[in-house]
């Protein structure tokens, strides 16, 4: 254990020791990682996501309205749904999302 920490005690960085704390490359037949969400943008995504039932997807604005409407969506939920595209489909939530520029 000693050695382990050894770069981190005196003080050297970048030492062999720390190649484990480093994610490895995504490989060629493997996607590439996507961005992880901030704190209060994962949290507005949960929120969201919980007035739009599975049953939706894939759907449209009308959907996915109907289905937050009988979730009782609160009304800046049911005003977003309203400013989507009203000829796109949806396949979940992050696409709704990504939809209204979050």
């Amino acid at each position: 254990m000693a050695d382990e920490v050894r770069g981190i005690v005196q003080g050297v960085t970048g030492g062999r020791v720390e190649e484990f704390r480093e994610a490895e490359p995504s490989g060629e037949d493997q996607p590439e990682v996507s961005g992880v969400l901030e704190e209060f943008e994962d949290r507005d995504l949960s929120r969201f996501g919980r007035y739009i039932g599975l049953s939706a997807f894939p759907g449209d604005r009308a959907k996915l309205r109907h289905s937050a409407e009988n979730l009782d969506a609160p009304d800046d939920v049911l005003a977003d749904l309203d400013s989507l595209p009203d000829d796109q489909m949806f396949r979940n939530v992050v696409e709704i999302w990504h939809a209204l520029g979050r």
